[in-house]
């Protein structure tokens, strides 16, 4: 079906997808209000809450909390995202907050995505080469028994 269609007919089509794309970012830009993304209230363990009042210091990144933390609720603060940083305040008290974003495993999971996009890519590539292979010898096939024929 697609082997129909003209050069002209698939530039203009590829043209057409990539124009609705960029107009559908620019409508969702304009429509998408800065404030709407609601800031997470973090829950923070003992009820502490220098890092609000005062400078401090992380100790330990955002991290995921054990299957035990969540389960048990030892730490109210794996309930709620499931992952946890330590922090350290100017005044030495050491406080577990809530966090919302595991770095280390956001960029695990965009580079497994990429990975699995490029094996995809790959094999259509080769399947569309298999495929016009088979076409082309189909194609001589024809015209060699047309030829024997005459």
């Amino acid at each position: 079906m697609i082997e129909n269609l003209s050069k002209k007919r698939m530039v203009f089509g590829i043209s057409c997808l990539i124009l609705l794309t960029i107009v559908v970012l620019i409508i969702e830009s304009k429509w998408m209000k800065a404030g709407t993304r609601r800031q997470q209230e973090f829950v923070i363990e003992n009820n502490s809450t220098c890092w609000v009042r005062e400078s401090y210091e992380v100790i330990k990144d955002c991290h995921p909390c054990t299957a035990f933390e969540i389960a048990s609720k030892s730490q109210g603060v794996c309930v709620h995202t499931q992952n946890k940083e330590v922090l350290k305040c100017l005044s030495g008290e050491i406080v577990t907050r809530s966090c919302d974003r595991v770095a280390w495993l956001d960029e695990k999971r965009f580079w497994s995505f990429q990975i699995s996009l490029t094996i995809v890519g790959c094999l259509a590539t080769a399947i569309s080469f298999l495929r016009q292979k088979s076409l082309n010898r189909r194609a001589m096939l024809k015209i060699q028994n047309q030829l024997g024929t005459c």
